[in-house]
């Protein structure tokens, strides 16, 4: 947590962004860093940890009404956190089951797991009022061509498989979610995650857009923009994901 810790504060001081949303703390809320956020005007969050497991958080410059989570599988994993702004405006942090390496939910449980953990989110937006809301994570699912590097090559990797790709959708379009990110950058490959298996990831470049920012209709304006800090991933002793922003006026 310490190294990625100096990571993400790096970032803040770079970049400054209102709000910061975390996933996979691998932290209990006692062990999360807070006074380092703090100094940097981060004073208000929440946080569902999970010692070594999981674990989401948001940190906010802007005051937070209320904060609640989901337990979507009912198992205890700490997958999701919600705070509403003074706004009104409710972000969702979630964390996806990354879903091992087999996509067969016979021989792999924890590919069963990651699909009925995105049914289950699927059910949970079909019921909500949407508006004034947003929702950011590591889904861990790149559900369009160009999200990965190899359209074909990737159909039987677990992340883009068919059967991924079809729920993640139906959580976006049955809940009537805008993809932020790809309403902003509509053309061409973008990746927000590269394998520490790759010893010269940048040119290989074989990359898939696993982190996601969608927002309700209501929220959506041709002014605003999105971006994924790409460079990150060659920062010392980086993390495999980096950065995906996006700017709102609200």
């Amino acid at each position: 947590m310490r190294i990625r810790c100096e990571l993400i504060l790096h970032f803040l001081r770079a970049q400054a962004p209102d709000i910061l949303c975390l996933q996979e703390l691998k932290a209990t809320e006692e062990q999360f860093v807070s006074k380092d956020f703090e100094r940097l005007g981060y004073i208000h969050n929440v946080v569902r940890g999970q010692k070594a497991y999981n674990g989401v958080a948001i940190l906010s410059k802007i005051p937070l009404n209320f904060s609640q989570s989901l337990d979507l599988l009912g198992n205890g994993d700490a997958r999701h956190i919600a705070a509403e702004l003074v706004n009104g405006v409710i972000i969702d942090n979630f964390y996806v089951p990354a879903g091992g390496y087999e996509p067969n939910r016979e021989i792999n449980p924890k590919f069963g797991d990651k699909l009925d953990y995105v049914a289950a989110m699927r059910d949970w937006s079909r019921n909500l009022n949407l508006r004034r809301r947003i929702l950011v994570g590591d889904l861990n699912i790149a559900p369009l061509e160009d999200d990965v590097w190899s359209h074909k090559q990737l159909l039987n990797v677990v992340s883009h498989t068919p059967e991924e790709v079809n729920l993640l959708l139906s959580v976006l379009n049955h809940g009537d979610w805008c993809d932020i990110v790809r309403h902003d950058i509509s053309e061409g490959k973008l990746y927000s995650w590269w394998s520490y298996r790759s010893p010269n990831w940048d040119a290989a470049d074989k990359g898939r857009r696993l982190d996601h920012i969608w927002a309700s209709r209501d929220l959506v304006r041709d002014d605003h923009h999105s971006c994924i800090l790409r460079a990150a991933r060659g920062w010392q002793r980086p993390s495999d994901h980096v950065p995906v922003m996006a700017h709102f006026e609200i």
